[in-house]
């Protein structure tokens, strides 16, 4: 009898962890193109209940709770419906320079003292990688030299440190150690910027806004989205391309030393990097070039073009082949699988490289997407 409980036991704490694992996979925020529905994955006792709706212009938002049983509000959703849109694809390298709301952790190591003693300050402590400092003592952090300053400033005597950590704020006291006369350390390693190299996807002309990459932007230490403070984007120049190999990711590698700024990045998502454009002449955008953007249920499986730049200033369709269609994906950024087929970008890249992702993918004279991964064959 006590064996068939435990079974009963392990099957119910099952199903608890498996609606915990999909309600928290439901994005905050869901973008739909005009009569396009919510597809979410079906959970007996989960409901969608609307609760408000705004419209302006072609942009429809409404909130949306997700109840178990109508009746325990699990979630709050965001959905954005583009009645109309209409974008200019792109397709040019960009650089990015991103600066970090406070200070991200990106590793913890041991120090050694003035009294030549490794000691570590934060072991024990409420600290982790991938927390963000935002004050100090009740200061301000916005950069390490901020951090350095204040933490030099302690003189070895405790501070208080606050911190982000998955959306929630949490706090530790930590006594920095003594390196040399004038110089205290916390043993933590942390960054305030980033930086490289993608690939702009579209310019919507009425709001003077772009998009980006089609992928959020992580921290390679942490594998976490940058929270951003703010952030540019400016001209970027090939310099060399590593071809993709069996296994092996290749590289748009580009250069972003004094090259001019076109815009300022205000929002880091899963599903790319979002901001303003102030200056069109620098990436030579044409707005008469102007495309709708396809629904999903308009994309067909088959041909279609990737607009992307290889070479210097020379922006160019290349052919690939949409081979599978994601239609009821509204909790990441894989909406299709794609090949590319075209022999020309072949034999440059190899098939995928960094530095691709958010090339506009075009089908029929509509926008139907952006590059994040793509397998060549």
């Amino acid at each position: 009898m006590k064996k068939i409980l435990d079974y009963i036991t392990i099957f119910f704490l099952f199903i608890i962890y498996a609606y915990i694992v999909n309600v928290t996979s439901i994005p905050e925020q869901i973008v739909l193109f005009g009569e396009e529905k919510i597809e979410l994955k079906k959970m007996w006792g989960i409901k969608t209940v609307e609760t408000s709706n705004v419209s302006n212009n072609n942009i429809n938002k409404t909130n949306v709770e997700v109840k178990l049983f109508g009746k325990i509000k699990l979630k709050d959703i965001t959905v954005t419906t583009l009645e109309k849109y209409e974008v200019v694809p792109i397709g040019k390298i960009i650089g990015l320079k991103l600066y970090t709301n406070g200070i991200l952790i990106v590793g913890m190591s041991e120090i050694e003292d003035i009294n030549n003693t490794l000691v570590k300050p934060f072991d024990d402590l409420n600290i982790k990688e991938g927390d963000t400092i935002i004050e100090v003592n009740g200061a301000e952090i916005d950069s390490i030299k901020n951090l350095q300053e204040e933490v030099n400033s302690s003189k070895g005597e405790n501070i208080a440190l606050t911190l982000i950590r998955e959306g929630s704020v949490v706090t530790a006291n930590i006594k920095p150690a003594q390196t040399e006369e004038n110089e205290y350390k916390l043993g933590l390693w942390v960054k305030d910027a980033a930086t490289g190299v993608g690939t702009i996807t579209f310019y919507e002309p009425e709001s003077k806004s772009f998009a980006a990459l089609g992928h959020g932007i992580t921290d390679t230490d942490t594998d976490k989205l940058i929270d951003i403070d703010s952030g540019e984007i400016v001209t970027s120049k090939v310099i060399d391309i590593k071809k993709s190999k069996q296994g092996e990711a290749g590289e748009i590698k580009g250069s972003i030393a004094g090259q001019n700024t076109i815009g300022e990045v205000v929002k880091n998502t899963e599903f790319g990097i979002y901001g303003n454009l102030s200056n069109l002449t620098s990436l030579n955008i044409d707005t008469s070039n102007i495309l709708k953007v396809a629904m999903r249920s308009e994309i067909k499986i088959g041909e279609a073009m990737m607009r992307c730049t290889l070479d210097n200033g020379i922006c160019k369709d290349y052919k690939i082949e949409i081979e599978k269609i994601y239609l009821d994906n509204n909790v990441n950024n894989k909406s299709m699988l794609i090949k590319i087929v075209d022999e020309e970008l072949l034999e440059k890249t190899g098939g995928i490289v960094r530095g691709l992702s958010g090339a506009p993918i075009i089908q029929k004279r509509k926008v139907c997407g952006s590059c994040n991964q793509c397998s060549g064959k």
